[in-house]
């Protein structure tokens, strides 16, 4: 076989890196394109389409809940069809999913495109890391998985620059709509909220169409190849990125492992060899997501807004964020092969923990200031029904302090139905609020309805809905915080962002791929992902109702705790795996 010239096999190696990498930037717009979208998308789906926050909420999940059902089945998939048909089919339903959205006429149309978002996120979060695995050589691995993280990370980027254009747009509209007679004024802001949130969805299209072409020229997995017996495929594949004399060597050692594979197909998996890092690999990835991540970054600019940065301000502190994840990003690429896996993580969560410790503080701040209005709403109550607006009227009513805005969160329920609301009277599209029990019933007999609050039973007897009456179980107002803690709030979670950027963020992907022997490698990924997504839709599904139950502090402070143990478990269990062959790590466990 004649030797391919070296420049075209670094450019077939770019080649794998860009269009896996773009694997990558799909999976950070699947995580991070709702941020900007959702303050827009909660007026449509408030004021046209009657939604509760826990269907919103479960709208953000859905990314996440379409992930774990993918996961389930996405290593099984791959060892069936191959990583990159798999590949293919994650990017075609990407993008399928983006006109579904776009074109969304109510709950059920943009719940199923969120879902498609998330099957494809979850194909993609275990093919592209397995496929990067098994194609670069020990010496590449860790930057092939960090160059995964950074398209991933400036995916977020560009999730949040898109949110800002339409933040920009939605502002101008606003204040040229200062002229016009109330109720026109609301249906002006109301339609540039609704444009807003289709556009951001509708300019994430061209990537998804990218990926899906570019995957059907890459080559297949050579240790895919090989354990199919198509060995002559698999050195082919191999000779695409490697000089002869290092690809023979490679075959070599890949067909002696699959040699003792067979021959260990009936071990039992229960051995240490199977079990200790299918374990360990599970604990990480779990342990990654307990820390918030994804939620805290699908709310962001929620979050930060509540914090205290008005409009577009938040949608720019969000942007920051997402390049400052990118850059940390960088340092890791670099650093992850030189200091090694152990070192980045725990670098990481010592970071995460101190920085969501300062975000909770500082929202524990916040949260003093609180007044408990809870009986002058139940006093409200008329019939099953409560309607109100926040305005100057209710404010003084309610002995608001003079001279700013505020903010209001209710939780409310009939029976064992429980819902939160949260506004800010200085909200230029400010509406009337009714709440009606019919409405509650119609809205918590959808799916979004099962990701309540955790106390509460997540499958309510509609009879007990019928019979019970509004019942106002929280209502705290307190005056929106300066812009200067909105700004120090922000500081903390670039803190939070740059550590994850530098630990988990990389390392995740190495630990989901390099731990797992051969036997187990793509089921053990899928199940290993699955606990992760499911950690992740846990969280951001209960994130909202948690926040209005408890406070913005509880939810930060909960996330510090878990860093805590995140970093406890890298120190004392995970080996450390640079420079090491995926064939030594096996035999690392083989020997413990």
């Amino acid at each position: 076989m004649p030797d391919l010239e070296p420049r075209r096999r670094q450019a077939a190696m770019a080649y794998l890196l860009v269009i896996a990498g773009l694997g990558g930037l799909l999976y950070g717009i699947d995580v991070g394109i709702i941020a900007g979208a959702l303050p827009y998308l909660e007026t449509t789906a408030a004021v046209a389409w009657r939604l509760s926050t826990q269907q919103l909420g479960f709208v953000v999940a859905a990314v996440l809940l379409g992930s774990v059902l993918s996961s389930l089945l996405a290593g099984a998939l791959a060892d069936a069809i191959g990583r990159r048909p798999a590949m293919v089919l994650a990017g075609l339903l990407f993008s399928v999913s983006i006109p579904v959205i776009g074109l969304a006429d109510g709950y059920a149309s943009l719940l199923l495109g969120r879902l498609l978002q998330g099957v494809s996120g979850g194909l993609i979060g275990v093919v592209v890391p397995l496929y990067l695995a098994e194609c670069l050589g020990a010496r590449q691995r860790g930057r092939g998985a960090a160059l995964f993280q950074l398209l991933l990370t400036m995916g977020l980027v560009a999730a949040a620059v898109i949110g800002l254009a339409q933040a920009s747009q939605v502002d101008a509209v606003t204040r040229d709509a200062q002229a016009l007679a109330p109720a026109a004024r609301a249906a002006a802001v109301l339609a540039a909220r609704d444009h807003a949130w289709r556009m951001i969805f509708w300019l994430c299209l061209a990537p998804g169409v990218v990926f899906t072409l570019g995957s059907l020229r890459l080559s297949e997995s050579p240790r895919w190849l090989v354990r199919r017996g198509r060995t002559a495929q698999a050195h082919l594949a191999l000779l695409r990125t490697r000089a002869p004399e290092a690809a023979a060597e490679e075959m070599t050692a890949m067909q002696q492992a699959h040699a003792e594979h067979a021959g260990a197909a009936h071990d039992s998996l229960l051995q240490a060899r199977y079990l200790k890092p299918f374990l360990l690999a599970c604990l990480i990835l779990a342990l990654t997501q307990a820390t918030g991540i994804n939620s805290i970054l699908a709310y962001v600019v929620t979050i930060l807004h509540q914090a205290g940065l008005p409009g577009a301000l938040a949608n720019q502190a969000d942007v920051g964020l997402k390049v400052l994840n990118a850059l940390m990003t960088v340092v890791a690429v670099v650093l992850v092969d030189r200091k090694g896996r152990r070192f980045l993580l725990m670098t990481g969560c010592a970071a995460i923990a101190l920085a969501l410790l300062a975000t909770g503080f500082l929202f524990a701040q916040s949260e003093a200031q609180r007044i408990d209005v809870r009986s002058s709403f139940q006093q409200m109550v008329r019939g099953d029904g409560l309607r109100f607006k926040l305005d100057d009227g209710l404010l003084r009513a309610l002995g608001a302090a003079d001279g700013g805005p505020q903010q209001l969160t209710l939780t409310y329920g009939y029976g064992p139905l429980t819902d939160v609301i949260s506004m800010r009277s200085d909200d230029a599209a400010v509406r009337t609020i009714d709440l009606r029990r019919a409405d509650q019933v119609h809205a918590d007999s959808l799916p979004g309805s099962w990701m309540r609050a955790l106390h509460l039973n997540p499958f309510p007897d509609p009879a007990a809905v019928a019979a019970a009456p509004l019942r106002i179980e929280q209502a705290w107002l307190a005056p929106v915080p300066p812009p200067a803690h909105g700004w120090q709030v922000a500081l903390a979670i670039c803190v939070f962002v740059a550590g994850f950027a530098v630990g988990p963020g990389v390392c995740v992907w190495l630990a989901l791929s390099e731990l797992m022997p051969t036997r187990i490698r793509s089921n053990g990924m899928s199940i290993a992902l699955l606990i992760n997504q499911a950690v992740s839709t846990t969280i951001a599904a209960a994130f909202l109702p948690a926040v209005g139950r408890h406070g913005y502090s509880t939810v930060f402070l909960a996330g510090a705790a878990a860093a805590v143990v995140y970093l406890g478990c890298v120190a004392w269990l995970l080996p450390e795996t640079k420079g090491r062959t995926l064939e030594e790590i096996e035999s690392h466990f083989k020997r413990a």
